[in-house]
């Protein structure tokens, strides 16, 4: 399926069943596979680090998070099939994983918070094998130990949560290392699955209104990235989209 082009950031257009069936795809074919997700925060985090803009070009698939992408694709001249957030699409995931019998792994989070996501997770979706979790604040001297104890248990799907773009980096750096199918970076879902940071209403998040929820939860953390971040991406986007238009007339017809 070919990509989209958000200016410098080429992303898939899926809807759920479209990427369940693609990364099932690639489960059964065993073909070691990345998974990232692009909201406004990774979009800006792009423009200014060509390292991680670089990695999540190279994706495997890079999936629509939020209403500020579905707009920024508008401004693009495309329309996304789906919010394909994280936080509701990796249950989906793990759903799968326990009907056909996938093993997952949880990397990420602080101390004890990646275990209670487990925990829940259990709880939550009956069969789902989750064969480890850890937390995602360790050294460059763990490294090696760490990516040693996940190939032990060989995980078919492989969660990480360390935030953006220290998540993605280290999955470029071990991507070949590893010993799992598909690894996804999935920034603040880990918490989110714990309990330590609640989810907003079903209402705002039908209205994809969950930013607003997120900034009222933690307004000290969050208002740089969505009051001063929501205007930056917008700037980025017209900056880039202008860019295409000037070379487009400069080659002409």
């Amino acid at each position: 399926m070919p990509k989209n082009q958000l200016g410098n950031i080429a992303m898939d257009n899926m809807d759920v069943e479209e990427g369940l069936a693609a990364i099932e795809r690639n489960l059964v074919s065993h073909k070691k596979t990345t998974v990232y997700f692009l909201n406004a925060h990774c979009y800006n985090i792009a423009q200014k680090d060509a390292e991680y803009r670089t990695i999540i070009n190279q994706a495997d698939y890079l999936l629509n998070d939020g209403i500020g992408i579905m707009l920024g694709a508008r401004i693009f001249g495309f329309q996304l099939k789906e919010n394909l957030n994280g936080t509701d699409f990796i249950p989906e995931l793990l759903k799968l994983a326990s009907k056909k019998r996938y093993t997952a792994y949880l990397l990420g989070a602080g101390t004890g918070v990646a275990g209670k996501a487990a925990e829940k997770l259990k709880m939550a979706i009956p069969g789902i094998q989750i064969v480890g979790a850890r937390s995602g604040y360790f050294s460059e001297k763990e490294n090696d130990e760490i990516v040693h104890k996940i190939n032990q248990l060989a995980p078919d799907i492989l969660i990480v949560g360390r935030g953006v773009p220290i998540q993605e980096k280290w999955i470029s750096e071990n991507k070949e290392a590893l010993k799992a199918t598909i690894i996804l970076g999935v920034g603040a879902y880990i918490d989110f699955a714990s309990g330590r940071i609640p989810r907003a209403p079903r209402m705002m998040r039908r209205l994809k209104m969950e930013w607003v929820y997120r900034l009222l939860l933690e307004p000290r953390r969050m208002w740089k990235r969505y009051l001063i971040g929501n205007l930056q991406f917008f700037y980025y986007v017209v900056k880039n989209k202008n860019l295409i238009n000037r070379k487009a007339e400069v080659q002409g017809p």
